[in-house]
């Protein structure tokens, strides 16, 4: 159950306040719990646990931080409406295989009064929205920074244009002497005279070329600009389609007089941009993170046989903004989702849906609807750019974010009872 919960039971022997945060305490019985389930946990995942007292120690830290923020988002005027928190709860009693009336029958019998459960859980929604909006606010992304990703994805975005070159090429026998070199470099010029007095291009490279395109008027074939020298690149970047090189290009090969016959348009960022829809559960201490991964394997389990509908799951389970849309994000760049959402979504063809992925935000369901290559405005770019930056950036700014609000909180420490 919800560790906040606890502060609603009959207190129970041994059980005392050890910490009091702002208005808020923190018991005895809560830090064993907390214990109880790192221990579980490490066990489960086959880790080394540390010492008593570092457990102890640990478990006492994150329950007081808890306390802090939950302060600070009660403070901060957000609100969680009765609907989304009905879903929640609903979502809560099916991670536990139960209906809402069973649910309330179980914490009865644990002792937990539901309309505290129901506040509690309200406040980890909260918690939730206000750590995005505030944390979200505190990171800064320079300018500089932008412009390294953006010039990063251009030369990635042109290694995946294609050109059609064609060429004369004048071999230097490997070895030769400056004479020998001379006179095929003047070979070389006078070919590219030609051309550019007018003869057709072709015609001199079936005449003079000495590579295996000669027969084909020298036309080397459209490539990705990745898959050819970086020589050819850098001498026909300037280049518009018809155009020819403005002196012959040396190589080990030879001399190279280049012409662009094709290229692709380069007027913006060429992406794959992907339309997805994802079901969201969140996770809880009653609703742990293996229990709602559970739940959603069984809900996709069920979509995959054909007895639900994804959209129909989406609106009546799903935790998130898109519920009602039936958990359509719209189409999205790269870069636009946290780095667990997007590393899932890649690896889905249109129509496939992911095993249950776990975010900040919970636990996603994913499925690609379809996907579509488009080009898209330098300003959207730079925007992408930023929310990538962000991200990389959201784990240390909350940090930061808490150990602030620590430092300025009330935190005063109690020992146990004699």
């Amino acid at each position: 159950m919800p560790a906040m919960a606890q502060r609603t039971q009959t207190a129970r022997n041994g059980d005392h306040i050890v910490a009091v945060v702002n208005t808020e305490s923190v018991t005895a019985v809560e830090v064993e719990q907390r214990i109880l389930r790192a221990r579980a946990e490490a066990q489960r995942a086959n880790l080394k646990m540390p010492t008593d007292d570092s457990l102890r120690q640990q478990a006492l830290d994150s329950l007081i931080e808890e306390r802090v923020l939950l302060t600070y988002a009660r403070e901060s005027g957000n609100r969680i409406d009765d609907v989304e928190l009905d879903r929640a709860v609903a979502n809560v009693a099916s991670q536990n295989q139960l209906t809402t009336p069973q649910l309330r029958e179980r914490l009865k019998s644990e002792g937990v009064d539901y309309t505290q459960f129901r506040n509690n859980l309200r406040d980890q929604m909260l918690l939730e929205r206000v750590r995005e909006r505030e944390v979200t606010s505190r990171i800064r992304i320079a300018d500089v920074d932008i412009d390294r990703i953006v010039e990063q994805q251009r030369a990635d975005a042109a290694g995946d244009l294609e050109v059609n070159l064609a060429q004369i090429l004048i071999t230097v026998p490997e070895g030769a002497n400056e004479v020998v070199v001379a006179q095929r470099r003047a070979l070389a010029d006078k070919a590219l005279v030609r051309v550019q007095k007018g003869e057709d291009f072709s015609a001199v490279a079936r005449e003079l070329s000495e590579d295996g395109n000669r027969a084909a008027g020298g036309e080397i074939g459209r490539r990705a600009l990745r898959r050819l020298p970086d020589l050819f690149v850098e001498a026909t970047r300037g280049l518009a389609v018809g155009q020819v090189t403005a002196q012959a290009v040396r190589s080990p090969a030879g001399f190279h007089v280049l012409k662009v016959l094709d290229r692709d348009a380069n007027s913006g960022f060429k992406v794959t941009q992907t339309r997805a829809r994802h079901i969201l559960l969140r996770v809880s201490e009653r609703a742990p993170a293996q229990a709602v991964s559970a739940r959603l394997e069984q809900v996709r389990r069920q979509i995959d046989r054909g007895e639900r509908k994804f959209e129909d799951v989406a609106k009546e389970l799903s935790e998130d903004g898109s519920a009602a849309a039936g958990g359509d994000l719209g189409w999205a760049s790269p870069g636009q989702f946290v780095p667990e959402f997007e590393e899932a979504l890649n690896r889905l063809a249109p129509g496939a849906m992911s095993p249950p992925v776990t975010s900040r935000f919970g636990v996603h369901l994913i499925q690609v609807v379809e996907r579509r290559d488009t080009t898209i405005d330098p300003k959207d770019v730079r925007e992408q750019a930023r929310n990538m930056l962000r991200e990389q950036k959201f784990e240390q700014a909350y940090m930061d974010w808490a150990k602030d609000l620590r430092l300025r909180a009330y935190v005063e420490m109690r020992d146990a009872p004699q």
